[in-house]
């Protein structure tokens, strides 16, 4: 009889499952998130997920709000927190240039916009994202009419560099030209 120890069993949360399925979504795309594969890549069973989902689109409504609510929670709620609206939308550029793993998912998600899941997620981020940019800019001293378009203009210029940068791979630019990138960004769409 083998009296080795055996190794102890992982107890996964709801929330390991999440995550691991938001770094398969931002590394392979949403069409790839299978529970089979993250259920060998967490080494463990399929059972471990069946114990807190019922379905992969159960877990997929998961792991989406669960990104969706980390860019309200951890982004935009402490950017709220700046008093000075002339420093909270550079504050949010800076902040939101480097982060990096939110970027990979919505990137990913911009590809899926043709599943059911990923359409009603995606409306209500750009909706959010876009009226608080244009509350910051209206904070900020512009006009309704201008601070409005000027947010749709910086929302448009965020998910077109997404786009090139993840889907295309353009522009290569390295770390120093990405500081001056999003430098020129504040520049250009902060009102002084």
């Amino acid at each position: 009889m083998d009296s080795s120890p055996k190794p102890e069993r992982t107890r996964l949360t709801a929330e390991d499952w999440e995550v691991a399925a938001l770094q398969m979504i931002a590394d392979q795309g949403v069409g790839a998130l299978a529970v089979e594969a993250l259920a060998r890549q967490l080494g463990v069973t399929k059972g471990s997920f069946y114990w807190h989902f019922r379905t992969r689109e159960a877990l997929l409504q998961a792991a989406l709000e669960r990104w969706e609510q980390y860019g309200e929670r951890e982004v935009l709620g402490q950017i709220e927190q700046i008093a000075d609206p002339r420093q909270r939308l550079p504050e949010l550029f800076r902040r939101v240039a480097h982060e990096l793993q939110p970027h990979r998912v919505y990137a990913a998600l911009l590809k899926a916009l043709d599943h059911p899941l990923v359409v009603p997620v995606m409306a209500r981020v750009s909706q959010r994202r876009t009226e608080f940019l244009n509350t910051a800019y209206r904070e900020a001293g512009l006009p309704p009419r201008e601070a409005l378009n000027r947010a749709r203009l910086t929302y448009a210029a965020y998910v077109g560099f997404l786009q090139l940068n993840f889907t295309l791979g353009l522009p290569r630019i390295n770390h120093e030209e990405f500081d001056a990138y999003v430098e020129h960004m504040i520049a250009t769409l902060i009102p002084a």
